[in-house]
Formats: C-alpha cells, sequence, structure tokens
C-alpha cells in the first residue's frame, strides 16, 4: 500500500499541472484559426512587424493608380510646355538643308547608278530578236519578282504584248519608249502625291507618321523636317514614340539639326496620347504651319498597340484635324510590307506611303502594288542614310531611273 501511494500521487499532479495548461493551449488554438482571418471590429489584431490586420490587408490589395488617357478624360487646361531640346544633349550647330530641287535629281541619280534588275532585265528581254511566248513569260516573272503583283503585271504585259504586235518592231529605242509609257501608267503619275501641311482654321496641319518596329520611323520624320523647313515651314515634332529607349532624345537631335524644337516626356514609358496631345497644343500656341508626331513601332498583328495608334490620333483629333498619316515601308520587304499596309490603313486611314530603302530596285514594284491594292500613293521614298536621301515621289522621274 505504501509503495502504491507515491504512483496515485504523482499521478494526480501530473493531472493538475495539464489541467492549469488546457486553457492557454485553446485560447492559442483559437488565435490560429483566426488570424488573419476575420476577427471582432473593436479588436484588431496585431500582424508582425505592427500595423493591424486590416490596415496591411488594405496596403497589399491596393493598385497604383493608372494612367488615365487622354481620350477618356477632360483634356481642357492641359499645361503644355515645349522643353529644351538642348537638354542632355550634344550642342549641334543648325544645318541649311537642301532644296527640294536639288534632293530629287540627287536620287534619281542614285537611283540609276544601282544595280537595276526590273529596268535592265525588262530591257534586254523586249529587245531580243524574237519575242515569243516564252519571253513573255520571262517578262511576267520579272515584274513578279519586283513585287509588282499580279494585276498589274498582267495588265502591263497585255498592254506590251498588243503594241509589239501591232507596231511589229523590234528597235531597242522603240521598246524602251514602249516601256516607259506603260510603266508611267501603272505608276499613275495622275495620284495625288502633295503633303497637306497647310494652316487651315488658324490651326496647324498635323502629320502622323506610322509603321512597324524597325523600318526608320524616327529617322524619317526627322528627314521629311528638314524637307518642310527647306520649304521654309515652321515645324514641332512631337516624340509619342515614349517606349523605345532614347527614341526621344534621337529624334530632339534631328530636330535641332534644323532648328526645330521638340514636345517630349521625360517618363520612361509615358501615355504616348498624352504627349501627341501636348505636342499639338503647343503647335497651335506658338503659331506653327506644321505638327509631326513620331508613333512608337508596332507589328501590324498586335492588337492591344494597334488599338492604341487608333487612340492616339483620336485624342490629337481632339484640338486639331490629322491632315496627313504616313506609313513608313521598306521597300525590300515587298508583299509583307502590302499587308502591313492594309492593316494600318484600317486603323488609322492612311493618307499616304513613305518607302525607303528603294535603292534595292528589284522590290521597286511595290510602288505600284501598293497603290493598286489601297488606292494610297507613294508621296515620299528615300535611298539612303544621308540627312537630305529623302525626297516627294516622282512617277515619271522614278520609272526614267528604272530604265536608265
Amino acid at each position: 500500500m505504501n509503495d502504491i501511494l507515491p504512483i496515485v500521487l504523482s499521478i494526480l499532479g501530473a493531472l493538475v499541472v495539464v489541467g492549469a495548461f488546457i486553457p492557454v493551449l485553446l485560447k492559442t488554438r483559437k488565435n490560429i484559426n483566426r488570424y488573419p482571418g476575420t476577427r471582432d471590429a473593436n479588436d484588431p489584431e496585431v500582424r508582425p512587424g505592427g500595423g493591424t490586420a486590416t490596415a496591411d490587408a488594405d496596403q497589399a490589395t491596393a493598385r497604383p493608380a493608372e494612367r488615365t488617357a487622354p481620350a477618356e478624360r477632360d483634356l481642357e487646361g492641359v499645361d503644355t510646355t515645349v522643353p529644351d531640346d538642348a537638354a542632355g544633349l550634344e550642342t549641334i550647330p543648325v544645318e541649311t538643308p537642301l532644296p527640294v530641287a536639288g534632293r530629287l535629281a540627287r536620287l534619281r541619280e542614285r537611283l540609276v547608278r544601282s544595280n537595276n534588275v526590273m529596268g535592265k532585265g525588262l530591257l534586254a528581254l523586249l529587245s531580243s530578236d524574237k519575242i515569243d511566248e516564252n519571253v513573255w513569260d520571262e517578262v511576267e516573272e520579272t515584274l513578279l519578282l519586283a513585287d509588282l503583283g499580279t494585276e498589274p503585271t498582267m495588265q502591263l504585259v497585255d498592254a506590251l504584248r498588243e503594241r509589239v504586235k501591232v507596231l511589229g518592231t523590234r528597235s531597242p529605242e522603240h521598246v524602251k519608249a514602249m516601256l516607259r509609257e506603260e510603266l508611267v501608267k501603272v505608276v499613275d503619275p495622275a495620284m495625288d502625291r502633295s503633303l497637306n501641311v497647310q494652316r487651315h482654321d488658324g490651326k496647324p496641319a498635323v502629320m502622323m507618321v506610322v509603321g512597324v518596329n524597325g523600318v526608320g520611323k524616327t529617322t524619317t520624320v526627322g528627314k521629311l523636317a528638314r524637307v518642310l523647313v527647306a520649304e521654309d515651314k515652321d515645324v514641332i515634332l512631337g516624340a509619342a514614340d515614349t517606349f523605345r529607349a532614347a527614341a526621344a532624345e534621337q529624334l530632339a537631335t534631328w530636330g535641332q539639326r534644323v532648328g526645330v524644337p521638340t514636345v517630349k516626356s521625360d517618363i520612361d514609358g509615358a501615355d504616348p496620347a498624352s504627349v501627341a496631345y501636348e505636342a499639338v497644343k503647343a503647335g497651335i500656341d506658338q503659331e506653327v504651319d506644321v505638327v509631326m508626331i513620331d508613333t512608337a513601332g508596332r507589328l501590324q498583328n498586335k492588337v492591344g498597340l494597334m488599338d492604341e495608334l487608333g487612340k492616339v490620333k483620336r485624342v490629337v483629333e481632339k484640338l486639331a484635324d490629322v491632315d496627313e498619316v504616313l506609313l513608313v515601308l521598306d521597300a525590300t520587304t515587298g508583299q509583307n510590307g502590302l499587308n502591313q499596309a492594309r492593316v494600318f490603313s484600317e486603323v488609322v486611314n492612311i493618307t499616304g506611303i513613305v518607302l525607303t530603302k528603294l535603292d534595292g530596285t528589284a522590290k521597286g514594284g511595290i510602288v505600284v502594288a501598293i497603290q493598286k491594292t489601297l488606292g494610297v500613293p507613294v508621296k515620299l521614298i528615300g535611298l539612303g542614310e544621308g540627312a537630305d536621301d529623302l525626297a516627294p515621289f516622282d512617277a515619271e522621274g522614278f520609272v526614267d531611273a528604272l530604265l536608265n
């Protein structure tokens, strides 16, 4: 009996100790179930590190305020300033651009000197002693490889076949004259290739320059600014390409070279529509002749980016009409350039084409294909990297250069 009593007392003591801790364990378990879930409003629990669970939850779910697109808010009273183009840039002396006439002659000379596969090939075929079906097949192939397009190619070949058959001539001079006449017809000199750069209704003309990545839009805007300055136009540039690193600085540098100011944002990724809006407002306030807006490059199959481009145009039109929308195309891309033109024309109503890298003249037929498909004229062409290597497109001059 004496041996059992110590054991019983030990068991009772253990039960007393356990009983004392049960409320603590239950309370702790209750807290785990409630944390970090719902709790009494009058007794908010504290999270580690300070602050109530409510405050931390609100902070975790908060989102930074999104930039409100100008198209979706009241744009009245926007403070527009033209920043100092020299800020952070090397001082560049103002240049005197070449006159337009001299630029045209220079481009024609370059095109004549280039490896003109299209013109030389056609003349060689049509000047052969015997023009049979094989020759006409080769003529068709040459034109198609030059990206002339199926319909214009058939139109040109049918016209040439008929004239050669009727006249029965083999003289190289006569063949060249006929080829020139028919090429001029398909290039269509009757299309209006003038740029709408005249002030109207007390406001400047507004021009947007669009295109896919890497075709040289910013460079084209800079070169075109030189063309306009050579025509004694007052110009303001708008750097609405806010996503490409250093795009605004590149455009401002082009502007500095001819004494043209640039409206740009110091914030990377700023809303391009806002920048475009401010550029147009600055143009109105300063009574300039032309506002040129450089836009970010975008793939034609990216719906979101194309929608954004449409928004830029709508926002600008709150202040002034967009008189020109120029699509910049790389002539060497051929039929892919035609696909790009179709999509862009649906989004922003293209009014003209700028063809760059046209010194790859084997692809010169894209001029005809685009005009025939869209009814939109090629207004400017570029043949090189020089500052003055951009000029108004002239149908007869282009054909003459192709045929040397």
